[in-house]
């Protein structure tokens, strides 16, 4: 497998009873996979299944190499700096008992660099925005130095000027660093604008997967969300499709 592969084989997940039929999708690095559905239909359960959280009730997991993973919500229990929240990410290079070398230092940097937020390096994270918090928990996950990148809601909490920051990151760091990123989201339109890939949940664990612009029609979405969906024209070169009640 290339750096940044996902694939998914017959993977069952739930507790105790799976949340939906035996999952079969293959991601690769450069590309954005949105993940839709309603509530309780396994969006979070799959990403904490990807990265090792719940033990699948049945299936194969199969990556290359690690993921950087950000939450959509995080409350640290001490006063962490910015910077301090950023290494983190470097954990999993680090020996037990030994502190952050040079290099893990250069990396959680390189990350806040990359995201132009490094002016908030020294500043508590808990002070922050929730804008500059979710931007906080992304470098940290780009500190890894993975190619998967797993977000859950990351526009959840933004506003609409946030929400298009975050939405434009997740391409460049898929264009520039051909990572492979799975996002769940609620918002149809947050998957048109940014994912070439879909994978939708919809009622009696049933799921369909593929191009966005496949997956997301008006018949599919209305079945999801239980309303009626119309699609319309956007004037853009990002999309040409946005979802309305």
């Amino acid at each position: 497998m290339n750096a940044g592969e996902l694939e998914l084989s017959c993977l069952e997940i739930g507790y105790g009873e799976a949340l939906f039929d035996p999952l079969n999708i293959r991601c690769e690095g450069g590309d954005i996979t949105a993940v839709l559905g309603s509530n309780g239909r396994g969006k979070t359960s799959l990403l904490h299944t990807i990265a090792g959280v719940l033990e699948p009730l049945a299936g194969k997991i199969t990556l290359s190499g690690g993921f950087g993973y950000v939450p959509q919500f995080f409350t640290p229990h001490f006063s962490y700096t910015a910077f301090d929240i950023v290494l983190m990410g470097r954990a999993r290079h680090i020996s037990l008992f030994s502190l952050p070398s040079e290099k893990d230092n250069e990396a959680a940097s390189l990350a806040m660099r990359r995201l132009d937020i490094s002016g908030l390096a020294s500043r508590p994270f808990n002070t922050l925005s929730g804008g500059q918090r979710q931007m906080v928990l992304i470098a940290r996950a780009l500190a890894t130095q993975s190619s998967l990148l797993l977000l859950d809601e990351p526009a959840s909490a933004l506003d609409l000027q946030n929400q298009e920051i975050a939405l434009r990151l997740i391409k460049e760091l898929a264009k520039n660093m051909k990572m492979n990123i799975l996002f769940t989201t609620h918002e149809p339109t947050h998957a048109l604008l940014a994912a070439n890939k879909t994978l939708l949940f919809l009622p009696d664990k049933k799921w369909c997967f593929g191009r966005t612009q496949d997956i997301l029609t008006e018949d599919n979405l209305s079945l999801a969300y239980g309303v009626k969906m119309n699609l319309i024209a956007l004037k853009g070169e990002v999309s040409r499709k946005r979802c309305l009640f």
